[in-house]
């Protein structure tokens, strides 16, 4: 926001805030992983731990080498889905007795996830794919992008048929595919 022509060097591109932003980011992932595994989760979380380990590994490496870190402050816009993705969890936790709220965060959810998630994702695997060089470190975060570009769409495919398309969740045998896990619906 306040330095637009970060935006003209992902590369090479450096911004103080922006390194304590992806310092700070990193603290949050490496905590986050530390509470799943030390609370006995990493079975049902085993999802977030992978996610958690590319972010922590990919983070560390800009932080060292002061290269990528726009590429990383994009990649943290994906956060700002987050908040919906959570109240859409807490609101079918909670059986809230309106549906009004949850069927509006349902849209909103899937706006935010389009604008905060599928546009930056693809903007930088399009990016890395087309400008990074293809050894050292641009491998690498070219490879951690793909890994995440997957798991993306992953969570998004199960996003669109629990939200939209429920009838897609069901087995042949009426069994609820994903079982009773929030986190995974």
């Amino acid at each position: 926001w306040h330095s637009p022509e970060l935006l003209s060097n992902i590369q090479d591109g450096y911004s103080v805030s922006g390194h304590l932003l992806v310092c700070f980011s990193s603290g949050y992932f490496i905590h986050d992983s530390l509470d799943i595994i030390f609370n006995h989760q990493s079975r049902s979380s085993w999802e977030y731990l992978v996610h958690h380990a590319m972010a922590i590994s990919a983070f560390i490496s800009l932080i060292i080498t002061g290269r990528f870190l726009v590429a990383a402050m994009l990649l943290l816009l994906v956060e700002v889905s987050n908040i919906f993705l959570t109240i859409r969890m807490l609101l079918k936790m909670s059986n809230v007795p309106s549906p009004a709220l949850y069927e509006a965060n349902k849209y909103v959810n899937l706006v935010m996830y389009f604008a905060f998630r599928l546009a930056p994702q693809s903007y930088l695997t399009w990016y890395f794919l087309r400008y990074v060089e293809v050894q050292g470190q641009g491998a690498f975060l070219t490879a951690n992008l793909l890994l995440l570009d997957t798991m993306i769409l992953m969570y998004f495919s199960r996003l669109l048929r629990s939200d939209f398309f429920p009838s897609l969740r069901k087995s042949s045998a009426g069994r609820d595919v994903d079982g009773e896990k929030f986190l995974i619906d």
